[in-house]
């Protein structure tokens, strides 16, 4: 799930994206303030919530929103007032971006400029291919999860690059939208006293 609000840029109307569909192919049901955004073969795509600072606490939201407990509670709340009975249980409301540490760092068996990374994070070690000519074992990197809303507006998704599985993106300083990020194509590495699997503050 991804939630975005903004009020200047398309008005008081929170949208929530369960999964991106082909947008020339969905259809829209209104039942009071919740559009219902479904796919071609009927499944459900996310909700589009108007009136939204009448059924939220809006404030200081901006783009996307980060996910709590008590936002998911919220939503589906606000759906069922509607008529609609949503599932959340699925929710990963951890943090989206967080402080990884590279355990290992092999060259892609296809691709030279690759790299096949396990990298521990927050919920354990996962596999991160990674295309930085700087990423190394022992590094303490930022990571974007599965889930994560880049700030160029791009969802990191799993994914396979040349065969191997990618689950989340190791980042650089300009991808994280930093103050005075570098240029030169390479990841952020921080210094040893960020702590794994703590969340980063990315700029936005």
């Amino acid at each position: 799930m991804n939630v975005f609000y903004n009020r200047e840029g398309i008005g008081d109307v929170l949208m929530v994206l369960l999964k991106e569909g082909e947008r020339h192919h969905q259809s829209v049901e209104r039942t009071g303030d919740v559009a219902i955004v479904k796919s071609e073969d009927g499944s459900v795509n996310g909700y589009n919530v108007f009136q939204a600072s009448e059924h939220f606490d809006v404030t200081g939201w901006n783009g996307p929103v980060d996910l709590t407990t008590e936002l998911v509670e919220q939503v589906q709340a606000v759906l069922k007032e509607h008529g609609i009975d949503e599932d959340f249980s699925w929710v990963d409301v951890t943090p989206k971006f967080v402080v990884g540490y590279v355990e290992s760092a092999e060259k892609h068996p296809d691709a030279d400029k690759l790299s096949v990374c396990q990298v521990q994070i927050d919920q354990g070690t996962v596999q991160i291919v990674c295309g930085a000519p700087n990423v190394a074992t022992g590094q303490k990197v930022v990571v974007a999860k599965p889930g994560a809303v880049m700030p160029t507006g791009l969802i990191i998704r799993p994914s396979a690059l040349r065969g191997e599985s990618s689950h989340g993106m190791i980042c650089s300083a300009r991808e994280l939208n930093l103050p005075n990020a570098p240029q030169e194509k390479g990841i952020l590495v921080l210094d040893n006293e960020y702590e794994v699997g703590t969340a980063f503050e990315i700029g936005r």
